[in-house]
């Protein structure tokens, strides 16, 4: 039997001790005592855009009272981890970006995905063949192709694909990118027509189900690593532009059928399959019929949804969101889209189009979702292209005529999340003590806790930032979003 030397045994019990001390620090308990916090704050009355406006210091408090207004953060307890923020590279947007000289598409691309010049996207949604926001409709197949031998993303390589190259590389090297579809080819649906709804013929499930991983495989081969895909965009809407319909079961047997053993088939077993993506308002009917069905739901990573609820002329239903999350907790949740309609150049500068994504962002995380991706990160001064007329706004616009780029409220309220809170962060319970202030906060990985603040109401408000016996004191102004970092 080998000896094992006094050295050696020194040298385990200090391996040994130092593990320990290791881990014990990692789990150390979040503490505020002493610790400064930056003050990042956006108001529209203060002229003030994702500007550092203070460095605070927690100090000792005591019980608050109620007059006062209070923001608590209670790090010991965690909810979900965070995937990413970030927006929709469509054909619009690529057309746009193409447009723009050189020195602009650099100061756009830094604007979004550059950490520190701008504010850090990580991730990114694009379309499977075309959506509305495109000069035209199109596919990667001939029509009636059915065995798909015909298939080439061709179309995607004059725009698309170079754009989101140059997102990635501003990025560091990796987004987490995903696919939806808008609509399967005409001849596979009820209809004959990818426009205006209709439904997916049930010989064309497999053929369908192989786009899917055709898709994959391009765009792969081109470099760019997808992580996931949605299994059709808004399959309750019968829209003038490329939709389709799917019934709560049609989409469940279609994902326990065929998308999922497709995927697991041609090695795509890792890639994220997400439900759904469509709005709050459905959201729960449709977790519960497919996530029930044990062979469809273990295909799924989760669901889906966008914010456009309102279109009947209610509020945002974030309660749907939370009950989803609280009773499928195996399942993850995912903003797919969400933008301001109805494109009116006199509005750029609107600020309750900022607010809405700060309301939305908040809400949306603090019921659960893992991450919360925009619609078009670009659009021209029209509000398109878009070729059935839907125009809308984007956080960043481009004059095409000037080549200037105009930052809308939208930009600066989705940066005081994307900016600050990274990869892997841990939500962190927050209450807030009035309902004029809406609040969520992140635990980032090295240890620092974000907090974003923000202000519904026409005046300013100082309040506490209260966590255990430590407090900061900080005013926000009216309209105003605050990111604190300590």
């Amino acid at each position: 039997m080998q000896k094992i030397t006094t050295a050696a045994v020194l040298l385990m019990v200090s391996v040994f001790a130092f593990s320990q001390q290791k881990n014990t620090e990692q789990s150390k308990p979040f503490s505020a005592k002493n610790k400064k916090i930056t003050v990042y704050t956006t108001a529209d009355s203060l002229k003030l855009r994702l500007t550092q406006t203070d460095i605070l210091t927690f100090e000792p408090a005591k019980q608050p009272l109620e007059i006062e207004v209070s923001v608590f953060v209670e790090p010991a307890k965690t909810f979900q981890k965070f995937i990413g923020i970030g927006g929709a590279i469509t054909d619009a947007s690529a057309e746009v970006y193409a447009k723009l000289p050189k020195d602009k598409q650099k100061e756009f691309m830094d604007a979004y995905y550059d950490k520190e010049k701008g504010i850090g996207y990580s991730l990114l949604r694009t379309t499977i063949h075309s959506s509305d926001f495109a000069s035209g409709s199109y596919t990667y197949i001939n029509e009636g192709d059915k065995d798909l031998k015909s298939f080439n993303i061709d179309h995607d390589r004059q725009y698309r694909i170079p754009m989101i190259k140059e997102a990635i590389k501003t990025a560091g090297g990796k987004l987490l990118t995903y696919a939806s579809p808008w609509s399967p080819p005409a001849f596979m649906k009820s209809t004959n027509n990818m426009l205006k709804g209709g439904t997916l013929l049930p010989e064309y499930y497999q053929p369908w189900a192989n786009y899917f991983t055709k898709f994959i495989k391009a765009y792969e081969k081109e470099g760019i690593p997808i992580w996931g895909i949605t299994v059709q965009n808004e399959p309750m809407a019968t829209q003038t532009w490329e939709s389709c319909i799917f019934s709560a079961e049609a989409e469940r047997d279609f994902l326990k059928n065929f998308l999922g053993p497709t995927m697991k088939k041609e090695g795509f077993a890792d890639k994220k399959i997400v439900v759904w993506d469509h709005n709050r308002d459905l959201m729960g009917h449709r977790a519960d019929v497919i996530f029930s069905d044990p062979e469809a739901s273990k295909y799924a990573w989760g669901i889906g949804f966008h914010w456009y609820e309102n279109w009947s002329g209610g509020a945002s239903m974030f309660d749907n969101v939370r009950e989803v999350y609280e009773e499928h907790p195996s399942k993850h949740l995912l903003f797919t889209e969400g933008c301001i309609e109805k494109f009116d150049a006199k509005k750029y500068q609107f600020w309750d189009n900022g607010e809405r994504y700060g309301i939305s962002i908040i809400n949306d995380f603090n019921n659960g979702t893992v991450g919360w991706t925009d619609w078009n990160i670009l659009l021209d001064q029209n509000g398109g292209p878009n070729h059935v007329g839907n125009f809308c706004f984007a956080p960043i616009h481009a004059d095409t005529d000037s080549g200037e780029l105009i930052y809308t409220p939208s930009y600066y309220y989705i940066g005081h999340f994307s900016k600050f809170i990274r990869e892997d962060a841990k939500r962190v319970r927050t209450s807030v003590s009035r309902s004029s202030l809406l609040s969520t906060s992140f635990l980032n990985v090295d240890g620092k806790m974000v907090t974003v603040v923000m202000n519904q109401s026409n005046k300013s408000v100082t309040y506490n930032l209260a966590i255990a016996s430590e407090k900061a004191v900080v005013v926000i102004p009216a309209h105003g979003i605050q990111t604190l970092v300590y």
